[in-house]
This record gives C-alpha cells, sequence and structure tokens, in this order.
C-alpha cells in the first residue's frame, strides 16, 4: 500500500496544479487572440508569398539563361549567325508598325 500523503503535501499538490493550469490557460490566451490569429496568418502568408516568388524567380532565370544560351555562345561572343536573323525580324515589325500607324493616321 501507497503511504498516507500529509494535509501539507495535498496542498502543495493543488498549488502546484493550479499553477500549471494557469500557464495553460496563458498560453490558450495567447494562442487564441486576435492579434495572435492576425499574425500568424500574415506569417503563412508572407512564406507562401515568399516561396512563390522564389520559385518564379528561380524559373525565370533558368529560362533567361536558355534564351542568353541560344545567342551567346560558351566564351561570351555573339552568336551572330543567330542574332541578325532575329534583328532583321525585329526591324521588319517595327517598321510595319510604323508604316500602319502613319497610314491610319491619314
Amino acid at each position: 500500500m501507497s503511504e498516507a500523503r500529509t494535509p501539507a503535501q495535498i496542498e502543495a499538490d493543488i498549488v502546484r496544479r493550479r499553477d500549471q493550469l494557469a500557464v495553460t490557460l496563458d498560453e490558450i490566451g495567447v494562442r487564441l487572440h486576435p492579434r495572435t490569429i492576425v499574425g500568424d496568418a500574415k506569417a503563412k502568408a508572407k512564406s507562401a508569398v515568399d516561396e512563390t516568388a522564389g520559385r518564379a524567380f528561380v524559373a525565370v532565370n533558368r529560362k533567361v539563361t536558355d534564351v542568353r544560351a541560344q545567342f551567346v555562345d560558351a566564351d561570351g561572343a555573339p552568336r551572330m549567325e543567330r542574332l541578325v536573323p532575329v534583328a532583321v525580324v525585329a526591324v521588319a515589325v517595327v517598321g510595319l508598325l510604323v508604316f500602319s500607324t502613319r497610314r491610319r493616321g491619314r
């Protein structure tokens, strides 16, 4: 059989449990406070945006690197055989836009 506890031991246990309960209730109060809930929601949203922006940056950077590789060789010199046709097409498109704009203005 276990030893009988004294009234002082029982009272000390009650005080200890009351203190533990008070701490637990304080923690629950902080977690359920509207500012805490809003702060947590903001932090989650910011984290999601940061993660999405990071992924987008990596994807765009990869595409830019791929496109750059099409027009520049490994040494960094321009690939004229690819740049010249693109430049000719760009000049033709700009010329057509200018021509059509001037034609509509008359």
